[in-house]
């Protein structure tokens, strides 16, 4: 029979999991059921326009008329599917990129060379850069944003590498033949698994904020695509007169951002030995 699990002992040693966890499962259900929970994001009504929060306009509308709620919602879709996008790109590539250095002394040199050139730029400028060449659209930002996080991932398994390979069963299985591919897969993947969960939900929610500047600064999504940072950026005008418009996008971004991070930091403080003994 499987173990069971204790759900209270769980709940009451991982607060910090089971909120972050709870907050992003609610977000995802909103974003995934928009299409039946609210209404057309694009459908104009400008004799609606600058409406305050209503029975008919739950979060108001834009200065088009446009019902902030259903765009709000729409918006949740997109920032969530470029957080969850780069987080799962840059892992890939950073754990292909990381491994490789393990096979060879001088790929290692040439491979931290690149990825130290690529930190040295500032991520939101690289993207605003990779997304003014190419064509306004969710996957080129998706792109963007992924080949600045790629050189946290592979430093990251790099780092790991180092700890592990010196560790005695590693030179064990060196000593007794093993293939260095066999290692990597038996030994070295295994132990770069836990901080690489932890570090994806913080690409995530750094994804998440990118993606909302570009939208903000014009260089992100197209504006017929509605996001969280676009809407501001067309509402921000408007503050004094409809801060709804505003507020509303801006909440939403803030909590994404704030239930990636607290279930990043439970998944940190659990899957992390020393700090797992000392709580």
């Amino acid at each position: 029979m499987p173990p069971r699990i204790d759900v209270r002992r769980f709940v009451r040693r991982n607060p910090t999991i089971v909120i972050g966890a709870i907050l992003l499962i609610v977000l995802l259900m909103i974003a995934l059921l928009a299409p039946l929970i609210s209404g057309d994001p694009q459908r104009l009504a400008p004799i609606d326009r600058l409406r305050p929060p209503s029975a008919q306009h739950w979060f108001g509308t834009d200065n088009l008329g446009r019902d902030v709620f259903a765009r709000t919602v729409w918006g949740g879709r997109i920032s969530l599917l470029v957080g969850f996008s780069v987080a799962a790109f840059a892992t890939v590539a950073g754990i292909g990129i990381g491994l490789l250095c393990y096979l060879s002394g001088w790929i290692e040199a040439v491979v931290m060379r690149v990825m130290d050139g690529l930190m040295a730029i500032p991520s939101i400028l690289l993207a605003i850069a990779l997304v003014s060449l190419t064509q306004a659209s969710v996957a080129t930002v998706i792109i963007a944003i992924t080949i600045p996080e790629i050189p946290r991932v592979t430093r990251l398994v790099r780092a790991v590498m180092l700890g592990v390979r010196e560790r005695p069963f590693v030179e064990a299985a060196t000593a007794g033949g093993s293939r260095p591919l066999k290692i990597m897969w038996r030994h070295i993947l295994p132990a770069t698994i836990p901080p690489l969960i932890v570090q994806a939900t913080y690409s995530a929610a750094s994804a998440i904020l990118i993606e909302a500047g570009l939208s903000f600064l014009g260089a992100g999504t197209p504006p017929s695509i509605p996001t969280w940072g676009n809407m501001i950026a067309g509402s921000r005008v408007f503050l004094s007169s409809a801060p709804w418009a505003v507020f509303f996008p801006g909440v939403s971004l803030a909590v994404a951002v704030l239930a990636v991070n607290i279930l990043g930091d439970g998944l940190r403080d659990r899957l992390d030995p020393r700090l797992s003994r000392r709580m």
